[in-house]
């Protein structure tokens, strides 16, 4: 934990939040907090601004090893890999680039269906037809993940979870969310083919329910269009819109459910005659 950054962080939101609750969100205790803060910031040093200056202009996207060709290449300066490293994680300026997907879950059969939806993202009637995905959350303390089931009828999110980890249970735990207290015999549920969709017990799970499963091409991202539209918007507008700052898990978890909440009751959609997804689906009722 870096104490610059966590005074920083109190600094900016103690207007908004007690120092208490911020200190116990965070993980530090007041006394420390009020001691880092009379301390002051200490300066950097020479090789540390130069890094911080290499991460900033290139946006955070790149490594600790493009990092030091970099300081050779522009300061003259040789650097040490693991004091690259150390600055980087010191400062929060870690490379923010998502992992691959997983393609394969342990102890799991693969199961691949067709695309019965076919980009048709039209639906009459509520519990028609549902798209699902899962989306990376890069912006706290460690990676979260976010599973998220929308109604293509008006665009309402009607289930999702945030975890630390991306295993099967994500989506099962998010489908069974979405299927509690609803009709779904006949509903087509469409998916990319990760590798916890085409798990066995997921697949069995969605059957059991009456729910025929779908899935995009191999690669095919414009397949399931609508649902990572979303979860391109929820980053833009909550994380990357507000620039780069150090976040809690419990923060970015706070922000994605105020944001889903404000998605579903109060934003306006075009399509939806610029009526909220809720709105829109209480005057079809």
């Amino acid at each position: 934990m870096v104490p610059e950054v966590v005074v920083t962080l109190i600094e900016k939101l103690k207007d908004s939040y007690p120092i208490t609750f911020l200190c116990k969100c965070i993980g530090v205790s007041r006394p420390i907090y009020y001691r880092w803060k009379s301390n002051g910031p200490k300066g950097k040093t020479e090789l540390e601004i130069q890094i911080t200056e290499i991460c900033t202009r290139y946006k955070f996207l790149i490594g600790h090893r493009t990092v030091r060709a970099w300081l050779l290449r522009e300061y003259k300066r040789k650097a040490n890999r693991n004091t690259v490293q150390r600055i980087m994680q010191k400062y929060n300026l870690q490379c923010r680039v998502k992992p691959k997907r997983k393609n394969h879950i342990a102890g799991e059969m693969k199961v691949v269906v067709p695309n019965h939806l076919n980009r048709n993202f039209k639906a009459s009637r509520p519990n028609v037809k549902w798209v699902t995905d899962i989306t990376y959350l890069p912006f706290g303390q460690s990676m979260l993940y976010l599973s998220t089931i929308m109604d293509l009828f008006n665009n309402e999110i009607i289930a999702y979870r945030i975890s630390t980890s991306q295993e099967v249970s994500l989506v099962i735990d998010t489908l069974k969310d979405a299927t509690e207290g609803r009709e779904t015999n006949g509903i087509i549920l469409h998916s990319d083919q990760g590798a916890q969709y085409t798990a066995r017990s997921f697949q069995r799970i969605a059957k059991e329910k009456g729910i025929t499963t779908s899935m995009s091409r191999k690669g095919n991202c414009l397949d399931n269009a609508v649902i990572e539209s979303f979860h391109s918007t929820i980053k833009s507008e909550e994380f990357y819109s507000q620039g780069r700052e150090f976040l809690t898990n419990s923060i970015v978890i706070e922000r994605v459910e105020n944001f889903i909440n404000h998605y579903n009751q109060t934003r306006l959609q075009a399509k939806l005659n610029y009526l909220s997804p809720i709105e829109f689906r209480e005057q079809a009722a």
